[in-house]
C-alpha cells in the first residue's frame, strides 16, 4: 500500500464531518417544556422584529451511583453506609432561549404566559451581536413553529 493510499484511508470526524453532504447533515430541535417568564418583543437594529422567551424543561432522573461502603477508623469497610450517599434528590432542569423570527412564530409566541407547556420545533443557531465594546455570542433555538403543548 502506497503513503498516498494510507493517508487516504484515515479518516478523522472531523474531516468526515466536512465532507458530510448536505443530507448528511441536519440541525433539528424538539423542545417541549414550560415557558419561564413572559416573552419579550424587540426590534433588533437592523429593523427586524423577535420575540424571545425560555423554555424550561426537566432532566430525566440521573441513574444512581452504586452505594460506597463508608469506611471506618481502621481504614476497613462497615459503618453506617451513608457515606457517599445523599438522601437529598434534585431535579436538573436546562433553560433553552427561543428566537421567533417569522411573522407566524412571532403571533403563536405573544400568546404564551408564564407556566404554559408549549413544543418548539427549530434549529439551534450562534448568534453574534454587540454589547458595549465587546463582540458576544449566544446559543438560542431558531423556532420554525410553536404552540401550546396538549
Amino acid at each position: 500500500m502506497t503513503a498516498q493510499a494510507t493517508h487516504a484511508a484515515q479518516v478523522t470526524p472531523a474531516t468526515a464531518a466536512a465532507q458530510a453532504t448536505p443530507e448528511a447533515s441536519t440541525n433539528e430541535v424538539l423542545l417541549v417544556g414550560r415557558v419561564s417568564g413572559v416573552p419579550e418583543a424587540r426590534e433588533m437594529p437592523s429593523g427586524d422584529e423577535v420575540v424571545q422567551f425560555r423554555v424550561v424543561i426537566r432532566r430525566p432522573p440521573a441513574k444512581k451511583p452504586a452505594r460506597r461502603a463508608a469506611i471506618g477508623p481502621s481504614g476497613e469497610g462497615g459503618g453506617s453506609g451513608s457515606a457517599g450517599t445523599s438522601s437529598v434528590t434534585r431535579t436538573q432542569v436546562d433553560t433553552i432561549d427561543v428566537a421567533c423570527w417569522s411573522a407566524s412564530s412571532r403571533r403563536a409566541a405573544r400568546r404564551f404566559t408564564d407556566g404554559d407547556v408549549v413544543e418548539v420545533q427549530g434549529a439551534l443557531r450562534r448568534r453574534f451581536y454587540r454589547a458595549g465594546p465587546a463582540t458576544v455570542s449566544r446559543y438560542e433555538v431558531e423556532a420554525a413553529t410553536v404552540r401550546r403543548h396538549t
